[in-house]
Formats: C-alpha cells, sequence, structure tokens
C-alpha cells in the first residue's frame, strides 16, 4: 500500500509491501510489534530497533509521533485519501468573506464603506431602498473591503455585486 506522509514542508512516499518499505528507490524490510499494554511499539527497520508511540490529531490523517524520545507532527494518507483531498481542495469555493450582492432590486441611498476599511461581521455596509423601506446590508463576515460597487442614487437589480470582500 501507499502512503504519502508529509513532515513539516517534506513530502516522503512510502510504499508498505509485506515485510518491506520503500521509501523513493530505497527498501528495506520492517517489522512493527506491539508492546502488550502499553501504546509504544517496537519497529525494526533493517537491523535497528525504535521505540515508536502514536496519537491521532483532530483531522484525518494526522498524527503525532514520539521516536525514541523525538517528536514529529505529521500527516500520512493513502492513496485514495490523498485523492479525495485533491479533488474536494479543487472543487471547493473561493476562501474568504462573500462579496455583498443586492438581496433585491432596490435604490442605493448610501455607502458607508470604502476600498481598504476594515469590516467586522454584522457591521453595515450598504443601505438600500426597496418597496419604500430602507435596508441596511451587513457584512457577513470580517474582512476588508476589496471593491466597492455600490454608489449613492444607483438603482440595482437582485444578484448585483455591491461591496467586494477578501
Amino acid at each position: 500500500m501507499k502512503y504519502f506522509v508529509k513532515i513539516g514542508e517534506e513530502e516522503l512516499e512510502v510504499v508498505l509491501d509485506g515485510g518491506s518499505v520503500h521509501l523513493g528507490d530505497e527498501a528495506t524490510s520492517a517489522h512493527l510489534v506491539e508492546v502488550e499494554g502499553s501504546p509504544v511499539r517496537l519497529l525494526t527497520i533493517g537491523d535497528r530497533v525504535h521505540r515508536v508511540a502514536v496519537r491521532r490529531g483532530a483531522e484525518k490523517g494526522r498524527y503525532t509521533l514520539s521516536i525514541d524520545g523525538w517528536r514529529f507532527d505529521l500527516e500520512a494518507l493513502d492513496e485514495r485519501s490523498r485523492a479525495i483531498r485533491a479533488l474536494s481542495a479543487a472543487t471547493a469555493g473561493p476562501k474568504g468573506p462573500a462579496p455583498l450582492v443586492a438581496p433585491m432590486p432596490g435604490l442605493i441611498v448610501r455607502v458607508n464603506v470604502q476600498p481598504g476599511d476594515l469590516v467586522q461581521a454584522g457591521q453595515g455596509l450598504v443601505v438600500m431602498e426597496a418597496m419604500k423601506m430602507e435596508n441596511e446590508l451587513r457584512a457577513a463576515a470580517a474582512g476588508t473591503v476589496k471593491v466597492v460597487r455600490a454608489s449613492t442614487g444607483t438603482a440595482v437589480e437582485k444578484g448585483t455585486v455591491l461591496v467586494e470582500m477578501e
């Protein structure tokens, strides 16, 4: 079985094949034995024996390994999990705050922000009039105003982007 192990910024391809381990083009024998009643395992790689303790992390594929007293935080994914994660990341929507869009047709009465302003979630960004009522449109999340597309006195349609955030 093939695994992709990432420690810090370094990624290793590890292939487990019966009693051997392949790291890149290099192959060596490996054997793992559990120490009964303990979280410790004895890992024999070639002719060296290592004491290993493994603790699962908060996310899938994340682990903390203690090897001979040295601690390593790593991510280990099999081919399938890695492919699924890559596909999920490729189809994920944009990151960051969503742009403020007009929820209905109306007239822009007031714009309370300008590019570069830092805004908090719930802060009023634009006031628009629709059906003879003023509606204050608020930021859904904290962020920085990137572009203000709305201007006072302009009529807008439903779905028009009024303010872009980052």
